[in-house]
């Protein structure tokens, strides 16, 4: 699968993030790299969105994860 790139301004403050599928147990997930780490999406069907998941997925500032879910959501 195809690595997408996404170019975001949040808050006036640019954000280059680089989020590649892959599937697991038949499910697609994103492994996102943004600020020099690495942060996996899965799909939550009670938020009906795209979110992180895994170690280190609170540090991911809110606003950031919701615009990047927001944009795998379209992929």
């Amino acid at each position: 699968m195809e690595t997408i790139n996404l170019q975001l301004v949040i808050d006036g403050v640019p954000y280059a993030v680089k989020a590649t599928p892959y599937n697991f147990n038949s499910e697609k997930r994103f492994k996102v790299h943004y600020d020099g780490d690495e942060y996996i999406f899965a799909y939550d069907s009670q938020m009906s969105r795209y979110t992180t998941i895994g170690d280190g997925a609170e540090n991911m500032p809110d606003r950031v994860e919701s615009e990047i879910a927001g944009k795998l959501g379209n992929h």
